[in-house]
């Protein structure tokens, strides 16, 4: 059989499964409902590797999936976005896991190797910069601050605290941060540098996002920023800095995320789906969960905000339709992505979707 009817069959026993399903899609409320709409018990393997930042909620989903699920089997490991796109592409696991949309250049990876893919936009997150507990003097920080600190010049040169702003003490600058695989990292420069991995290298990095955290937690001069929900899990050891984009110092939080006023360090979390992988319906029915309400509440949890219920439809709708490609421009990191996007800036795309 050749690629292009192998890529058939694949395609054509999702429209099948995907159709059977859809009155379900609309209605369902957990994933005990989403079990009924199946007649056999679930089994099988979901393999996910990728974002640090996604991991705590690929965890909280999969074992609250596997309370209705206990037959699947999870295999989630983290590598950083730009890792987990590699053994995506390559076919080593079912979903890539993305702190920021996929690049042109892992995109054409997989379709070198003939991985269809379906992109899920599952939450936002804000990014934490966060300073030792016991540091008493950063409060705030400009967007330009957070560039002189950051940015390929400042390497070998700022090394104080005082050089980025005089009010600070002469203290060295300890500084602690993603790796070039991490999205978060992509993202950080993207949005501080404007453009991807243009960061100074001199600086303790990891891409575990824990790492990161013992490291300003254990260095009183220490900075460094991560996910928000590393931030949440660890508030007694770190103090969070507000961001000053040129419109007043800001903080994380659900409200900020959501009515924009966090910029340019809010993003949203996404997943991607293989096709081949989307028509098993363990791998099916667990993407579904993520954009379920009661998935929704479990983003909460970890620290994360959800989308809006009326976009978690359209992107359930979306996905069971099989919507191949990237929404987002294929090209990287974006800043500026509101909440609101996955509700109005897809409705047209929803709407031939839907039609075809």
């Amino acid at each position: 059989m050749s690629i292009i009817e192998r890529r058939r069959d694949t395609r054509m026993t999702w429209l099948i499964s995907s159709w059977r399903r859809y009155a379900c899609l609309l209605v369902y409320v957990s994933v005990a409902t989403l079990a009924a709409c199946d007649s056999k018990p679930l089994t099988g393997k979901v393999t996910i590797d990728g974002s640090s930042t996604v991991f705590p909620l690929n965890q909280a989903m999969a074992k609250v999936f596997r309370e209705s699920n206990p037959g699947v089997q999870f295999a989630i490991e983290f590598s950083g976005t730009g890792g987990g796109f590699r053994k995506f592409c390559a076919g080593q696991v079912n979903i890539a896991a993305a702190s920021r949309p996929i690049k042109s250049a892992e995109g054409e990876q997989c379709k070198v190797q003939h991985i269809e893919y379906i992109e899920v936009p599952i939450a936002f997150d804000s990014l934490a910069v966060v300073v030792n507990a016991k540091n008493t003097f950063v409060k705030c920080l400009t967007v330009n601050e957070l560039k002189a600190m950051w940015e390929p010049a400042a390497e070998g040169k700022i090394a104080q605290w005082n050089q980025i702003r005089a009010s600070f003490p002469p203290q060295p600058l300890a500084l602690f941060g993603p790796g070039k695989d991490s999205g978060t990292f992509d993202y950080f420069t993207f949005a501080i540098m404007g453009t991807e991995s243009s960061g100074r290298g001199d600086y303790t990095k990891s891409e575990d996002d824990a790492v990161i955290e013992r490291g300003v937690a254990a260095e009183p001069n220490a900075i460094g920023y991560f996910g928000y929900a590393y931030y949440v899990a660890n508030k007694d050891q770190l103090h969070i800095v507000a961001v000053d984009d040129g419109h007043g110092c800001v903080q994380p939080n659900a409200s900020t995320v959501a009515d924009g006023t966090y910029h340019p360090l809010s993003r949203p979390l996404l997943v991607y789906v293989s096709v081949a992988a989307a028509a098993r319906p363990e791998v099916r029915r667990f993407t579904e969960f993520y954009l379920s309400p009661e998935g929704a509440k479990h983003v909460t949890e970890v620290g994360y905000v959800p989308l809006p219920r009326s976009a978690l439809v359209r992107q359930a709708a979306r996905f069971e339709k099989g919507v191949t490609g990237s929404a987002l421009g294929g090209a990287g990191s974006v800043t500026g992505v509101p909440l609101t996007s996955f509700d109005d800036d897809e409705k047209e795309r929803m709407r031939d979707a839907l039609a075809r």
